[in-house]
């Protein structure tokens, strides 16, 4: 007889090894994440997700079709696969984090060039360059990670995607600085590579010697999710952010309390001061880090002075623009007093698209 926790992840193993069979499973899992959920209970994260895991053990990668006709390929290595896997829709609007993709391709969609760094297999990059394609313009993705670069080629073949330059290098405040990454897959971060024949090594670029070396007067939207690294890479992209009112890019970006102190308020991160003195306004960006469906929701933001933050160490998408007026009342929605992490099983008041928490009172 198999022994506790291993034999039931083994047995789990042999029938996610049969993707029909995986599939009737992943369709139990959502009935019981529907029938458990309730306030201070996280489901997937204290009950099914284990399940999940272990279901997709050995699985090589896997395939997920998208609203929009997208083939998405990816392996299954994170929260990000797994919340997708288990997305209510069988074909979502997006893979990964539906407010900021949204605000993405909103922002992108008609911009002439877009760079994103921490493109990871293309979980946005593949929508916002599939957005772009109609009116010619090109996404600059940068992953260091080879794997993920890997799969970020293959998701841009398999969809017939031209208008993407892949590049494996890191975003920082200086050329020709060598990073290594440290940690799991899409949770690593960058430090310095102290050893010269360090396999895992990579060198870094700035935005702004990119741009010049590829002819870019002006990049319309900059996304930066890469773990800490953003302030050093937004350092090197000084001569974009320097430039006027409607040619200078607008920046969405990741802040998390592992490497953004945000005590003194928000607005008085570094990163945020830095911004500010180059005339852009700042909010964050409510969304869930998960696959929930909110087709047609406006895009909720809050100013670093009203954002809520409370709670254990956790991270948002920011959104720095120069011109508010690019914000309009179709598509965004202005908030106050509450928290940009968007969670099911949390205080709606601060925790729920303000339509939900109005409903759940």
């Amino acid at each position: 007889m198999k022994d506790g926790s291993n034999g039931i992840a083994q047995s789990l193993a042999a029938i996610g090894a049969d993707p029909r069979l995986r599939d009737d499973m992943l369709a139990l899992l959502r009935r019981v994440e529907r029938r458990l959920a309730r306030r201070d209970f996280d489901v997937r994260e204290q009950a099914t997700g284990v399940l999940i895991d272990a279901l997709h053990a050995g699985c090589g990668p896997l395939r997920k079709r998208l609203r929009s006709g997208i083939e998405f390929h990816f392996h299954y290595r994170s929260k990000i696969a797994r919340d997708f896997v288990m997305s209510p829709d069988p074909e979502p609007d997006h893979v990964w984090e539906p407010q900021t993709t949204k605000l993405l391709l909103h922002l992108g969609a008609g911009a002439g060039q877009v760079v994103v760094g921490g493109a990871y297999s293309g979980d946005q990059a593949i929508l916002l360059a599939q957005a772009m394609a109609g009116r010619g313009g090109i996404c600059h993705c940068f992953e260091p990670n080879h794997d993920q670069m890997d799969m970020l080629r293959r998701n841009a073949q398999a969809n017939g995607l031209d208008n993407l330059v892949l590049n494996r290098l890191g975003l920082w405040e200086t050329d020709d600085f060598r990073l290594r990454l440290v940690g799991d897959d899409s949770f690593a971060h960058p430090e310095a590579a102290t050893a010269a024949d360090d396999p895992d090594a990579f060198a870094t670029v700035t935005i702004d010697s990119y741009g010049k070396s590829h002819g870019l007067d002006r990049i319309g939207l900059i996304m930066l999710d890469i773990e800490g690294a953003e302030l050093a890479a937004l350092k090197g992209a000084r001569a974009y952010l320097g430039q006027p009112p409607g040619v200078a890019p607008a920046v969405i970006f990741e802040v998390h309390r592992h490497y953004v102190d945000w005590s003194n308020g928000l607005g008085n991160t570094e990163i945020a001061s830095f911004l500010k003195r180059f005339g852009y306004a700042l909010f964050a960006v409510r969304d869930y880090q998960s696959n929930v469906p909110m087709e047609g929701q406006p895009i909720e933001l809050i100013r670093p002075e009203h954002t809520y933050l409370e709670g254990p160490p956790h991270g948002f998408n920011m959104l720095a623009v120069k011109d508010e007026a690019v914000l309009d009342a179709r598509h965004f929605r202005f908030c106050t007093g509450v928290s940009p992490k968007l969670l099911a099983h949390r205080d709606p008041k601060l925790h729920q698209p303000l339509a939900a928490a109005a409903a759940a009172e």
